[in-house]
């Protein structure tokens, strides 16, 4: 017999929906069986698949300790020593400032490379907010993903609402998303731009349009900040999130990112590689602001995480911008 104790992380969810994730390795029909047996009881009492749970009810499963270690998978964490640049904590989010080089999660097949999640994880365990043997259900996670080469914010949920409440903001356009980044050709103004993405896996790559009726539109606004002849320094608001949208969309304004490899100008990369060591795409989401975020993560609303250029970066701009006007 083994009792469970409803956290505040599986608080509100169907039984069958939680037991599913606790006895990860067990068949469906197993649980259902074992539900209609009277061998999985809440608060004392018989229940059905579709009863909901809260925090700090109980739930007995009168199953042999031998079931119960052929379905419950024991979750090991490899420790990762990373120093962490945390920008925000509280006790539902981590905010982290992402380091250019570094995977926001682990790529499955590709072996172990450090990357956000597992650091994140690790400094969790290791401070106490997260224990693996406790919490089976539901581990700590990125709400927001940036790609290798790209450096800045990136929210880690450390509780299930935060994460599903976050979540339900990105998908509505809530959160409001912005990037600087510098690029090849003098950019002035401030205006939206809008266009079609279509992407190609086999080459993990995608094209630009301007057939604005396709499904994959995206919206991207752009201000610039300061211009010379030779390069711009940039301000993007994401409104839409498609894959490598900013770095595709700009080059097809024919201003590409410096440094881009996949979409930029060759010779400035050259350029940039011979001078600066820049072999990726000089971008970096330095500022995001929540709305949209109800009950008890309400108090993010308005909230505003900043995280500080890379020092590459700012070397660059400083060249190339600043004392160039």
């Amino acid at each position: 017999m083994r009792e469970l104790i409803i956290g505040k992380d599986d608080d509100n969810q169907r039984i069958d929906k939680y037991l599913k994730k606790y006895l990860e390795k067990s068949p469906s029909g197993f649980i259902y069986k074992m539900i209609r047996k009277k061998n999985i009881k809440l608060n004392g009492k018989k229940t059905k698949p579709d009863d909901m749970i809260f925090e700090g009810d109980v739930i007995t499963l009168y199953l042999s300790d031998e079931t119960l270690d052929k379905f419950v998978v024991e979750r090991e964490f490899k420790i990762v020593k990373t120093d962490l640049d945390i920008i925000y904590e509280d006790d539902n989010i981590i905010v982290v400032n992402k380091p250019v080089g570094m995977l926001s999660h682990s790529i499955s097949g590709q072996g172990f490379e450090t990357n956000v999640v597992d650091s994140i994880i690790s400094y969790l365990i290791e401070k106490g907010d997260y224990v693996p043997r406790v919490q089976k259900t539901f581990t700590p996670s990125i709400c927001n993903r940036l790609d290798r080469n790209t450096s800045g914010v990136i929210i880690g949920a450390k509780s299930y609402a935060a994460l599903k409440g976050i979540n339900e903001s990105l998908r509505n356009r809530d959160v409001e998303k912005y990037y600087l980044t510098i690029v090849s050709g003098s950019m002035k103004g401030h205006f939206e731009s809008k266009a079609t993405l279509v992407k190609d896996t086999d080459l993990n790559k995608v094209s630009i349009n301007s057939n604005h009726e396709d499904d994959k539109e995206i919206i991207t606004k752009i201000n610039s900040l300061r211009n010379n002849r030779r390069y711009s320094f940039l301000e993007i608001e994401l409104i839409t999130g498609r894959t490598h949208q900013i770095r595709a969309h700009l080059a097809y304004l024919n201003h590409p990112v410096i440094g881009d490899r996949k979409y930029g100008n060759k010779g400035v990369n050259r350029i940039m590689r011979e001078k600066y060591d820049l072999n990726d795409q000089l971008l970096h989401s330095n500022r995001m602001v929540l709305h949209g975020l109800k009950d008890d993560l309400d108090y993010l609303n308005g909230m505003e995480f900043i995280a500080d250029l890379p020092d590459k970066f700012m070397r660059i701009k400083k060249e190339t911008i600043d004392e160039q006007n």
